[in-house]
């Protein structure tokens, strides 16, 4: 099946028991068994429940793998990541990453003898230098949070395979519909569901995609007995979003070139991260591994400080000042007193996080308006 069938169609059938097109929501906690151990795989509903079944298996159709898990938040499905390591392991990532990421690395698994190598991943060969025995997984985000750097998920996956290390891609910024890192080479794709994959900002959901049979035992232990499992109306919500995955993200990335290209040359605008300009580091890498650039920008602005920033921030009509990305709705965000403020300055500098970047989430309504809102926000 073409990738808008599989949004529509993958992992759901009508209901047997009443022919509903659409997965029924069963809000259960148990499940009857006729005679112990005869449950038809339903036990309980913190491992398995129907309609999260049904979404798992259409979000694996959508990354060309074998095994979907749905988790309570993205963080819930990277905690479950990391907790395949043991104390003295190591893991390569890159400088530039979402603050939660950063923050559960640092704050919680460091804790617990786990050491992280923070690292430029603008050029894959650099990876090879921080590689030793104790190296058990290298984890990208392409495009990255926020300033879009991209990483060659093949030339990665060449080098984690050949050192047998895993290699985990967070696929968000990109979706699904733009990206395929498992057709790159990854081991593990994780997705913060809540963003694009539900494109509503209704609902808080992660998930983790690959096709190994053991790796994905290992996760589902680790899935089922630590809990951090989506009830089955949050699971509906997404199975309803990603039926329009597909249309949702074509015009994200036609209003994300439009908006991009009217940024690119205002007075206002200093630097402009958007991997579609063929003078974004990398620009190659992303046409050959993206099948469009996504509506995801981020801009700084030229001269302000951090009370403009905000002044600038706040002066949106269409876009809203908020957390989170990939609704159908327009957002701005701050990442330095929002997403990233859990990153130390020093850090967040070096890789350009600077007082004065904002970071734009292109939504779906129409450009004139989002054009007229950045006209009038940024006069």
């Amino acid at each position: 099946m073409k990738f808008g069938t599989k949004a529509i169609h993958a992992g759901q059938e009508p209901d047997p028991s009443t022919g509903a097109i659409m997965t029924p929501i069963y809000q259960t906690s148990t499940y009857w068994q006729k005679s112990p151990g005869d449950n038809k795989g339903f036990e309980y509903s913190r491992g398995t429940n129907p309609t999260r079944k049904a979404l798992e298996s259409c979000l694996a159709a959508l990354e060309n793998a074998k095994h979907g898990l749905a988790f309570s938040s993205g963080m819930g499905a990277t905690d479950a990541v990391m907790k395949l390591l043991s104390p003295g392991d190591e893991v390569i990532t890159g400088d530039d990453l979402y603050g939660g990421s950063y923050r559960i690395f640092t704050k919680i698994f460091s804790n617990y003898g786990i050491k992280f190598h923070f690292i430029n991943m603008n050029d894959a060969q650099n990876v090879k230098q921080y590689i030793n025995q104790n190296t058990k997984l290298i984890w990208i985000e392409t495009p990255t949070n926020p300033t879009m750097q991209i990483v060659d998920i093949e030339a990665v996956a060449a080098i984690a395979k050949s050192n047998k290390i895993l290699l985990a891609v967070d696929n968000t910024f990109a979706s699904p519909y733009l990206q395929n890192p498992i057709d790159l080479g990854a081991d593990i794709v994780m997705h913060s569901v809540t963003k694009y994959l539900g494109g509503h900002s209704d609902v808080v959901m992660g998930a983790l995609m690959l096709n190994d049979d053991d790796l994905y035992n290992r996760l589902w232990f680790i899935y089922n007995a630590c809990g951090a499992t989506p009830g089955p109306m949050d699971s509906f919500l997404v199975l309803r979003g990603l039926k329009t995955l597909h249309l949702r993200m074509k015009a994200h990335c036609e209003n994300g070139s439009q908006v991009a290209t009217y940024l690119k040359t205002h007075p206002k605008v200093d630097k402009i991260y958007w991997p579609g300009f063929s003078d974004h580091p990398n620009h190659d890498i992303a046409k050959k591994q993206m099948r469009d650039f996504g509506g995801m920008i981020s801009i700084t602005l030229k001269g302000a400080d951090l009370q403009e920033t905000y002044r600038v921030a706040s002066s949106f009509k269409v876009f809203s000042l908020a957390e989170s990305l990939g609704g159908v709705e327009s957002l701005i965000n701050h990442p330095v007193s929002m997403t990233h403020g859990s990153i130390p300055k020093a850090e967040r500098d070096k890789v350009g996080v600077t007082d004065n970047l904002l970071r734009l989430s292109v939504g779906v309504e129409d450009i004139e308006d989002l054009l007229d809102d950045l006209k009038q926000a940024l006069s």
